[in-house]
């Protein structure tokens, strides 16, 4: 992947807890700036990113490797210039020269659970889940990952808080390549 330096527009990593709203805001986010959403986790099914399945969490086990060779291809020949919204539940795999912005969505515990229920997760991937919410480790692996000033956490609870979470990045990113002109 190509160096901050080099690029021309901001790759953003969105990354929460699982129910967060990760993938809808980076969507939104990715339209409004017209920048490629790269969901990660279906990057893993369809590259088959994979190990084995744990069913007590109903879920596979990461490749982590096999995942970044395949995204390092993708990104240097694909998106050199920058333009990336990517989006997946973990961060501290990532190297720091990949993204400009780590936003980390944070929710509601109640709003979580919900969301989670709503999904059909089981109780015991839901009760991981909600511990990690309200632990804070996706955001504390974001500080222990990447320079403490491109990484913003933001409440995603409402569609009203989605959207000023979007227009947010928009403005850092438009000021991001205004400063790099």
């Amino acid at each position: 992947m190509s160096s901050p330096s080099e690029r021309k527009r901001p790759n953003i990593l969105i990354t929460g807890t699982p129910g967060v709203g990760k993938t809808s805001t980076a969507s939104l986010i990715a339209e409004k700036l017209d920048m490629h959403h790269v969901n990660i986790g279906n990057i893993i099914k369809e590259k088959k990113c994979h190990l084995e399945y744990d069913a007590a969490l109903d879920t596979h086990v990461l490749d982590e490797d096999k995942l970044l060779d395949t995204l390092e291809i993708d990104f240097d020949t694909q998106h050199i210039a920058g333009g990336i919204v990517a989006d997946y539940h973990a961060c501290e795999l990532f190297p720091e020269r990949w993204f400009d912005l780590i936003l980390v969505l944070r929710a509601n515990t109640e709003v979580l659970y919900d969301r989670l229920t709503e999904r059909g997760y089981n109780e015991k991937k839901r009760s991981e889940n909600m511990q990690c919410e309200i632990m804070r480790v996706v955001i504390d692996e974001a500080k222990e990952s990447y320079e403490p000033e491109i990484v913003i956490e933001l409440f995603n609870d409402t569609i009203e808080q989605m959207d000023q979470n979007v227009a947010r990045v928009e403005a850092w990113s438009r000021q991001w390549m205004k400063d790099r002109e």
